[in-house]
């Protein structure tokens, strides 16, 4: 079984404890489970739509370069959550006094 799916509740994962209470999820026999198809076998076009990801930006605003960051920098800022890189930037734009 994949190690992601939980058979017990777990909060935060977008559905209530009723919800999860709610559902009936009989296990599946082995002549189920030979019967299984993939996603992108049952769901060609969907499962092609979702690879094709965002595509090129129209007007990139920022260029991907590579730099070495001691880790205490790093983790200082991934603590402060999503938006990390751009926090550096924008130090190092008022640091630099780059508008």
């Amino acid at each position: 079984m994949n190690k992601r799916l939980s058979k017990t509740f777990q909060p935060g994962r977008g559905y209530s404890k009723q919800d999860w209470d709610d559902v009936e999820s009989p296990e599946l026999t082995a002549e189920q489970i030979k019967e299984l198809r993939p996603f992108a076998e049952v769901l060609p076009d969907l499962a092609a739509s979702i690879r094709r990801g965002r595509g090129p930006n129209k007007a990139p605003t920022k260029r991907l370069v590579s730099l070495r960051l001691s880790p205490e920098v790093i983790d200082t800022y991934k603590a402060g959550g999503p938006g990390w890189q751009s926090r550096i930037d924008a130090d190092l734009r008022r640091i630099n006094k780059i508008k």
